[in-house]
């Protein structure tokens, strides 16, 4: 493909749907006529295919970039209005919005994922050799209730799941969100949380391995924490994705990277809301279920995560 004769050739299209949007965006949909409003959605559609051309072509981080804010402007204006319009938008965003936007982040997502697992080596390393460092990062009761009882602490929900389980919802969406907020500290509480997250589950899982308790501890984590763990990693993402529009907004002014940026963290957030909302009930009642044989509650975990994964990894057929 040549690419300058391709942009020459779009450009016009890509010129009109942002001068209809500037009209939207002061004077509201109800300004435009029913014509107009076909020949908005009809670019919207159209210039979603360029950018998803440019990615495929590589045309450049500018352009794709400058795309991917004219198809959000344009998307927020197409979706906002009737009821049914936001379900099929909500619907939409879910089929394929997520999943586009979990691609086109990865590797901030994969960068979270680093440093939690960083922590989790780190905490594994130390535990074997010291057996002082758990005391600084687990609890002195669960330490005592796991070398000394020999038992695991899931056993104390059974009994109030309900209770448990939306307690469990709101401790999950404080540590993502928290994540998500520590963007604005250029970061630093991001990557503070989730090394420390690391460190936590690390330590916790070399002090069930030394006391031979690995089997039934990760039989209770897989279920849920195939979507907890992911849903962090995600919510990891998104702070660095703010921490990258503050430290380096290139281009851009910050302003305008905090925009953009900040566009692509409230999306990966309305995905890490539902994640979590669906691993707190499974932690609550599948995970920590005696009745429940620990086989099972692998192949739970193992279903979920796979599910994620292809989920994650779709993409739009392209008419192009």
């Amino acid at each position: 493909m040549n690419i300058q004769r391709w942009i020459a050739r779009r450009e016009p299209n890509w010129k009109r749907l942002d001068a209809l949007l500037k009209q939207v965006e002061k004077k509201g949909l109800k300004s435009l006529s029913a014509v107009e409003i076909k020949e908005l959605a009809s670019l919207y559609r159209s210039v979603s295919a360029d950018l998803a051309r440019g990615r495929t072509q590589k045309v450049g981080n500018t352009l794709i970039q400058d795309l991917q804010i004219l198809t959000s402007r344009a998307y927020n204006q197409i979706y906002q209005g009737s009821r049914r319009q936001e379900w099929e938008a909500m619907v939409e965003f879910y089929r394929w919005g997520f999943p586009a936007i979990v691609q086109e982040t990865f590797s901030y997502i994969a960068v979270a994922t680093i440093l939690f697992l960083l922590g989790a080596i780190a905490a594994w390393w130390y535990a074997w050799r010291d057996p002082v460092f758990l005391s600084l990062v687990v609890p002195k009761e669960l330490i005592v209730m796991v070398r000394d009882d020999h038992k695991l602490w899931m056993g104390s929900i059974v009994g109030i799941e309900p209770l448990a389980s939306s307690g469990i919802m709101v401790n999950n969406l404080s540590v993502a969100f928290g994540a998500i907020a520590g963007g604005i500290t250029a970061g630093a509480y991001t990557i503070f949380l989730l090394v420390y997250n690391g460190l936590s589950i690390g330590a916790i899982a070399t002090l069930v391995g030394q006391n031979h308790l690995a089997y039934p501890f990760w039989a209770f984590v897989f279920p849920h924490g195939s979507l907890e763990l992911p849903a962090i990693f995600l919510a990891g993402g998104a702070g660095l994705l703010l921490a990258r529009a503050i430290l380096f907004p290139g281009q851009y002014r910050r302003a305008d990277a905090l925009k953009f940026y900040g566009t692509q963290a409230s999306q990966l957030v309305f995905g890490i809301v539902p994640m979590l909302v669906i691993a707190g009930t499974i932690e609550g009642f599948l995970s920590p279920s005696p009745l429940i044989p620990e086989t099972f509650k692998y192949l739970v975990g193992i279903a979920i995560f796979t599910f994620l994964v292809v989920y994650c990894s779709r993409k739009r057929a392209s008419n192009l």
